[in-house]
């Protein structure tokens, strides 16, 4: 594992055999009481510092660390690795590990604001029906073929990531598709990963709370196509004012897709409905299960990814033709009097308008919409006021709930919400902490044919206050509701 770092300094033995490598001090104990031989990296995280617990982890019976700064104490039967940026250490020594998986496999990454989880699920379920086993990482879930492996983070961390990597190819996966956040891309998680192939969908300001400013995000963005190597493929958004960006540094062969500009993979919207999308992808006509411009973007991504893939373009449309939307993303759900519900993951102000903007084109301007949303809590607070003032926009009526909370007080979010309702959308607006009530309140006031959207949560089936999830299905709550109407 060692000769996956550039630089290092060794002290101590360096002929061991390492059973698991870790970074949380509190899983050595158990990891020597059963025999193994325990790597420990200290990370610099957001929270705490992991080079305070090495005199823990010293005690507890391990016996090689990985950090940047030494001990000022040394045990003489430690073996003590010092590097530049553990992080990075720790993501190279995990695909190191594990005989580097990524290199085994067809790697494609997508990164972006929003589209990350339909591009990739979608280019699971397409190549699976092509014929292929794929792996798939992803917010919503991971796969290792059809095997679900519930997901925790968009990005899981190097260990897990380089270690799920390692099931698929044990499986015999030929692809993976995995969501690349912009957390993981600071944080390292994807060191010492081998792409085939990365994608950019788009990019809005999200995450500020994190990135501090979107140029900051915009750079984390753009780092994980500055690294691919000359033989892997970079697609990007050509109508995204970023898009190009991504790519300025990129070694990559670079690629291009768009609605507006000439590009490699062109499409044009011929026609739009809840039903689904006609369309014209570079000559050739084809209609969609998906709807909306947003998911035209997100299907000229797969389409352009498959094709640079190596897949016959011919079948490659055949088959897109029969793709559903991914769980939570503009599911549509019917009431017997002609009303609809959309419940949509919606959570950044980009989305949201396009989500809304796609049901004011699909619908006539006499259509009654209603929109729930909330925003949640410990996250980018500069957007609450922009996601009410969206909601305001396009809804006739808005109702503002809580979403998931998580630390923070309901009605303290809600109240930064409220500072974006403009002065003549306050008498249509309704302010319902309770999520549920909020739910029931909205299904109660649409209107026979009015379209619903519940925002924000989408596949998600819990809601977190102070670090509980309690079950919470957006879905499961307007079926109920329509159920009882």
């Amino acid at each position: 594992m060692l000769k996956s770092l550039r630089r290092y300094e060794l002290t101590g033995e360096a002929n061991l055999d390492v059973t698991d490598i870790v970074f949380d001090s509190r899983q050595i104990a158990s990891i020597v009481a059963n025999g193994g031989t325990p790597l420990y990296v200290a990370q610099r995280g957001t929270q705490t510092d992991g080079h305070k617990y090495i005199p823990q982890v010293v005690e507890a019976g391990g016996r090689v660390v990985v950090c940047e700064e030494l001990p000022t104490e040394l045990h003489s039967e430690v073996t003590y690795v010092k590097v530049a940026d553990s992080a990075i250490a720790l993501g190279c020594m995990a695909s190191a590990f594990h005989d580097t998986p990524s290199r085994k496999l067809k790697l494609v990454g997508i990164t972006g604001t929003n589209g990350k989880t339909t591009t990739v699920t979608l280019l699971h379920r397409l190549f699976t029906q092509l014929g292929c086993k794929c792996g798939l990482l992803s917010t919503i879930v991971n796969k290792i073929g059809e095997e679900e492996v519930p997901a925790t983070h968009t990005t899981p961390d190097a260990v897990e990531l380089n270690g799920l990597l390692a099931r698929m190819v044990d499986a015999g996966c030929e692809y993976c598709f995995m969501e690349v956040s912009s957390h993981a891309v600071c944080q390292h998680r994807i060191a010492g990963l081998h792409f085939t192939g990365a994608i950019f969908s788009n990019i809005t300001h999200d995450h500020l709370d994190f990135h501090k400013t979107f140029r900051n995000y915009i750079n984390a963005k753009k780092a994980f196509f500055d690294k691919l190597p000359k033989s892997a493929f970079a697609l990007t958004n050509v109508d995204d004012k970023n898009g190009m960006v991504m790519v300025q540094n990129c070694k990559a062969n670079i690629n291009t897709y768009g609605l507006l500009t000439d590009c490699n993979f062109k499409g044009v919207v011929l026609d739009d409905s809840f039903h689904g999308l006609q369309m014209r992808i570079n000559g050739r006509e084809v209609f969609f299960k998906l709807c909306g411009r947003f998911n035209a973007y997100n299907l000229l991504a797969i389409y352009g990814a498959a094709v640079l893939l190596g897949a016959d373009e011919d079948e490659v449309l055949t088959q897109m033709s029969l793709l559903e939307s991914a769980s939570g993303r503009f599911q549509l759900i019917y009431r017997k009097d002609g009303a609809t519900a959309i419940v949509d993951y919606a959570h950044t102000p980009d989305a949201l308008e396009n989500v809304l903007s796609t049901i004011r084109e699909t619908t006539n301007k006499q259509t009654e919409v209603i929109t729930v949303v909330g925003c949640g809590g410990d996250r980018d607070r500069t957007k609450r006021p922009e996601m009410a003032a969206i909601a305001c926009k396009f809804s006739n009526r808005v109702v503002l709930t809580s979403d998931n909370p998580r630390t923070e007080k309901p009605e303290d979010i809600l109240n930064e919400m409220l500072a974006g309702v403009p002065e003549n959308k306050k008498k249509t607006l309704l302010v319902i902490e309770n999520r549920r009530e909020a739910i029931k309140t909205a299904c109660m006031l649409l209107p026979k044919d009015g379209v619903l959207l519940v925002a924000g949560k989408g596949h998600e089936t819990y809601q977190e206050i102070n670090h509980v999830r309690h079950h919470f299905d957006d879905t499961e709550e307007v079926r109920n509701c329509f159920a009882q109407e």
